[in-house]
């Protein structure tokens, strides 16, 4: 079915260009009987430079897909600004040729006007130089779900020239400009793999010695069902201070949108091993007692 769908997509570029290069060599015997030799070929050589280009574009494009299938997908960013380079390059080759030397003093005489309207635009510009570049560089692609510092986190749904869309895990959809996002420190969890390491700080108290305290609360995430077992967690001390001892308990996610969901089930399984063991400490109460005014 895809490969079908790709090959009706080449039918109508490929048609044009057999038949801009059919017209290219047999140009001199149409020419002949039309009387126009070179505007004729001109114009002929002009289109076939657009026919190419449009053939150009939807190989690349099918190409992309045919390596989507295999790995994550493309951004449509990708796409169009290829299409873009390809037509741009035949729009010049086009221009060149049907003005000759006029098209170099045409361009730069347009110069001024260009650096005006660029300051009107400067930060559509800025927005969409930022999204070629997030097209070119890559630091995420369409389904990776990232943590853009500051501004949001969630999955990548489509990467456009001015914006990049979001959906949180709130299922909050979210409009970021790219100049904002390439500002920024971006965090992917889903690349160079979807599986990452994540921890969780529990604070005891003294009178549990490190090494039952570690062996309690691994126990008890290895009934965990929504963590990795494999590698398998660890527990590491991060602080002994005086208000107790503080661990690491760092375990793997398999996806990013469980992390809440996994993070819960840690806690509770940790609080009900060391609830049924007796080793949380009582909850203390501290009231502040207002001093009875002094006499004068």
């Amino acid at each position: 079915m895809k490969a079908k769908f790709n090959a009706r997509r080449l039918v109508w570029p490929t048609a044009s260009s057999t038949l801009c290069a059919g017209l290219i060599l047999f140009s001199s015997h149409i020419s002949v009987l039309l009387g126009a030799h070179e505007a004729l070929s001109i114009g002929i050589t002009a289109l076939a430079y657009f026919a190419f280009a449009w053939l150009a574009s939807r190989v690349v494009s099918v190409l992309l897909d045919a390596a989507s299938l295999r790995g994550r997908r493309y951004p449509r960013l990708l796409r169009d600004l290829i299409a873009a380079l390809l037509f741009f390059v035949a729009f010049a080759a086009a221009t060149s040729l049907l003005l000759g030397q006029g098209a170099i003093a045409a361009l730069a005489g347009s110069g001024l006007l260009l650096a005006m309207l660029g300051f009107a635009i400067r930060n559509v510009v800025a927005d969409t130089l930022s999204g070629i570049a997030l097209g070119i560089e890559g630091p995420f692609r369409i389904g990776d779900w990232i943590d853009i510092d500051g501004l949001t986190r969630g999955k990548v749904i489509e990467i456009g020239w001015r914006t990049t869309r979001i959906l949180t895990r709130d299922s909050t959809y979210m409009i970021i400009p790219n100049s904002q996002i390439a500002r920024q420190r971006v965090t992917n969890y889903s690349a160079p793999r979807p599986q990452y390491r994540a921890q969780v700080a529990i604070t005891l108290d003294h009178a549990m010695p490190v090494d039952r305290a570690c062996e309690v609360m691994l126990k008890a995430v290895m009934n965990a069902k929504l963590i990795q077992q494999d590698p398998a967690p660890d527990v590491r001390v991060l602080a002994y201070e005086e208000g107790g001892i503080t661990y690491a308990l760092r375990f793997w996610l398999s996806r990013f949108d469980r992390d809440i969901d996994c993070r819960d089930e840690v806690y509770r399984l940790v609080d009900d091993a060391l609830r049924s063991k007796g080793y949380l400490a009582p909850h203390r109460r501290i009231e502040l007692v207002r001093a009875p005014p002094t006499a004068s």
